[in-house]
């Protein structure tokens, strides 16, 4: 989980921006790029993955095909030492006698083997090989997400996805997945449709300054309304229309 965010902190260290960019005036040169504590969280994932399908893979082509060799070897040395039909498993106190004895002269591991399978050799590849795939398809992702940032030239912001917004545009910012994710949405109205910037801090360091800017704005915007609109409301109705 994201570390807890204030509704109002201020912008954090190792981020792109000029002091203009603080809401002194001028015009706002930011660049959110990726954080470290995102790349982190990435390259955890990307251990997880690849970890497991290394696992998979050392099963399906080099231990298991071992012990089924290991198992072929028992089945020749109990053919005339149990009775048929016994089953070849640590359990069985006269099979792992005779495995225990063969493994300790041939220097061999003395844990009963396993009758692993074509079958079963066969799905751990399968497992490895989806895996692999899945891997590649992070690992290309993970390498293309570097490219992406969000951006403030002037005052138009660019998403990570290429999109433009003018920052005086946003008529609201949505502030519901912050505390928990670092994630704000920046609303504003697109031919008629209401739309959403994603501003996410947690990914793209730098982005909070982007939403107390916005924030900021909309502030003035409606402190510079509220005088005219409480006149009116205030002015009392011409005695002489009635």
């Amino acid at each position: 989980m994201n570390a807890p965010r204030g509704p109002t902190a201020a912008p954090r260290r190792g981020v792109a921006f000029s002091p203009k960019s603080l809401g002194l005036g001028g015009d706002m040169q930011i660049e959110a790029r990726i954080s470290k504590e995102w790349r982190r969280r990435m390259i955890f994932m990307g251990i997880m993955i690849w970890g497991s399908a290394l696992w998979f893979a050392s099963d399906g082509y080099l231990v298991w095909p071992a012990e089924a060799e290991r198992y072929q070897t028992l089945v020749e040395l109990t053919a005339d030492q149990v009775p048929e039909g016994t089953k070849l498993t640590e359990k069985t106190p006269e099979v792992k006698r005779i495995w225990e004895a063969y493994a300790r002269e041939h220097d061999l591991k003395t844990k009963v083997p396993k009758n692993r399978t074509a079958g079963d050799l066969a799905g751990q590849r399968g497992i490895a090989g989806f895996l692999t795939l899945i891997g590649l398809v992070f690992t290309t992702w993970f390498v293309l997400q570097h490219r992406r940032s969000v951006t403030v030239e002037g005052d138009v912001i660019t998403g990570a996805s290429g999109e433009k917004v003018g920052l005086d545009d946003i008529v609201e910012v949505d502030r519901r997945k912050w505390v928990d994710k670092g994630i704000a949405y920046g609303i504003y109205d697109a031919n008629g449709k209401r739309r959403r910037l994603c501003l996410d801090d947690h990914k793209f360091i730098g982005c909070e300054a982007i939403i107390l800017e916005a924030e900021r704005r909309i502030k003035a915007r409606t402190a510079a309304t509220s005088p005219t609109d409480s006149a009116v409301a205030d002015t009392p109705p011409d005695s002489s229309q009635t």
